[in-house]
């Protein structure tokens, strides 16, 4: 099992992102859940980003809304960044 370790800034995020798309909520929250036990899981299409983004990961919450992520792999650790739609996040 991984462990999800929130920073004040991402959880500020979140709120504003709950706010604007109360109906994200149960994605939202089943998301970070399967992200916990396998965040491998083919239906969160992880996968690396390139860039001046290139040492984060994304995973999708829906088709529209994304969740950007560090992900340590050598301590099981992931580290929300940031929550929104595809252009927000990235």
């Amino acid at each position: 099992m991984y462990s999800l370790v929130f920073t004040e800034a991402y959880t500020r995020r979140v709120i504003r992102f709950l706010r604007k798309h109360p109906d994200m909520r149960p994605p939202y929250e089943k998301t970070l859940q399967l992200l916990e036990l396998n965040p491998f899981h083919p239906s969160l299409r992880l996968h690396k980003l390139k860039g001046r983004l290139g040492d984060l990961h994304s995973v999708s919450i829906n088709l529209s809304y994304r969740i950007t992520i560090e992900f340590l792999i050598e301590g099981r650790t992931i580290i929300p960044v940031a929550v929104g739609s595809r252009d927000a996040v990235y």
